[in-house]
């Protein structure tokens, strides 16, 4: 008995149906690739044509995004996920406005101009107090060496000898920033009386590095006080911020990116992390990206690499796991004193930081990589004994006690096998 015409047919698209759909079956394993060499699974997850024409609408295209470029280690990765494409081969179209400080940026910020930004701790901190509707998705610099720095032929050997200083000793600094608060809480704790003793000037980092006369000292981030006292040799520091301040830097996303486009502050995310695990691998190539910003191009190669290997290469990368008690009790000296001075308008305590955090995205990141999630950030010592409320704290690693960058991956830091430069760690 013969098949009739109809069921023939049938019979020769059989063939090519079940093929197809054998390929179809296959296409999540052909679509798996080799990761970069810098440990970045492949392929990259673009955003989906709805979030890219969400922030259309918004008028948010491209996504603008506000960086500093005198605050090392957040520069770096910035300028790299801009530079490498990082954000673009995810389907995001932004642009990198460069500002000052922290203070300038929550401006824009706050008036909603911008949808990313980059704040030290102490600018967050006035964010959380007035409710501007943004989270820290990532924790991206640490440890940032802010420093008490005064001339060469300065006869201050502590900062206590500005006690009774008559008239009062001049310091530069950018207030409102976390430079105000580590002096603030310094100049506490040897006595002195900010307005009597002394009296803060607010002043850029660029003019502060040329230690204008007049002044007693000037209080920058890195890498001002680095190129101060290293390269130009113009001062010598009195004074370092890390007995007083265990310092973080965020970056954070608008509340309505992660209620309308979360796939778009994932690749934010994933991108950030990207950009930390490409600069470990090319560290020189990372120094040229950022040279080629102009806040940035008449900055020596030397002193950018040596940022570069002090702010993104010395920990491990799980540094930039958002942990939100840690970080909240870190800050709580912060929301005090800001309070206290009637800074801030509301007691803000560790919960209030806890809440402004939203992990959820790191924690798809690291989950992508196969990294453990960390209990501490890495450069705290198993053994620290540490209070956040009494000053000055016991040592722990920062850039100028610590010079062998942290070996990465160790015992306990990975969930699964991962690659980088070459050679495959497992867990």
């Amino acid at each position: 008995m013969t098949a009739s015409g109809p069921l023939k047919t049938l019979r020769r698209l059989a063939g090519p149906i079940l093929a197809a759909g054998a390929l179809v079956l296959a296409a999540p394993a052909l679509a798996q690739q080799k990761p970069t060499d810098w440990g970045w699974p492949q392929p990259y997850e673009k955003i989906s044509d709805k979030s890219v024409q969400w922030l259309k609408d918004k008028g948010w295209w491209p996504l603008q995004i506000a960086f500093q470029p005198p605050w090392s280690g957040q520069n770096t990765i910035n300028l790299v996920m801009d530079k490498q494409g990082l954000l673009t081969k995810r389907g995001i179209e932004a642009k990198l406005q460069a500002f000052p400080s922290g203070p300038a940026i929550n401006e824009v910020m706050i008036s909603g101009r911008f949808q990313a930004g980059n704040g030290g701790n102490f600018p967050f901190s006035s964010l959380v107090d007035k409710n501007i509707p943004v989270k820290a998705i990532a924790v991206i610099n640490v440890n940032l060496l802010h420093a008490m720095v005064v001339p060469n032929d300065s006869t201050l050997k502590s900062l206590k000898d500005l006690k009774g200083s008559n008239p009062a000793a001049t310091i530069g600094i950018v207030t409102g920033s976390s430079a105000e608060f580590y002096f603030q809480m310094s100049a506490a704790y040897h006595g002195l009386e900010v307005g009597k003793d002394v009296i803060l000037k607010n002043m850029p980092p660029g003019e502060q590095m040329a230690l204008p006369k007049g002044l007693a000292g000037v209080v920058p981030w890195d890498p001002t006080p680095t190129i101060m006292t290293e390269e130009r040799k113009v001062g010598r520091f009195l004074d370092t911020s890390f007995p007083y301040n265990v310092y973080e830097g965020t970056y954070y996303v608008r509340q309505e990116l992660i209620d309308n486009v979360p796939d778009v502050v994932q690749a934010l995310s994933d991108a950030a992390v990207e950009a930390t695990l490409w600069t470990r691998l090319n560290p020189e190539a990372a120094v040229k990206s950022m040279q080629e910003d102009p806040n940035l191009k008449n900055y020596s190669s030397e002193i950018l690499l040596q940022q570069v290997k002090a702010y993104n290469n010395l920990y491990k990368p799980t540094y930039m796991y958002p942990l939100a008690e840690f970080w909240g009790k870190a800050n709580e000296p912060i929301f005090n004193w800001l309070f206290q001075q009637k800074r801030i308008q509301r007691p803000l305590k560790a919960a209030d930081f806890a809440a402004a955090v939203d992990k959820r995205f790191m924690d798809k990141t690291f989950a992508k990589l196969g990294w453990a999630i960390p209990k501490v950030p890495p450069f705290i010592p198993s053994n620290w004994t540490g209070q956040f409320d009494k000053m000055p704290y016991p040592e722990y690693s920062t850039p100028l006690n610590t010079k062998v960058a942290q070996a990465f991956p160790e015992k306990g830091d990975l969930t699964k096998a991962w690659s980088f430069a070459g050679k495959t760690y497992n867990p």
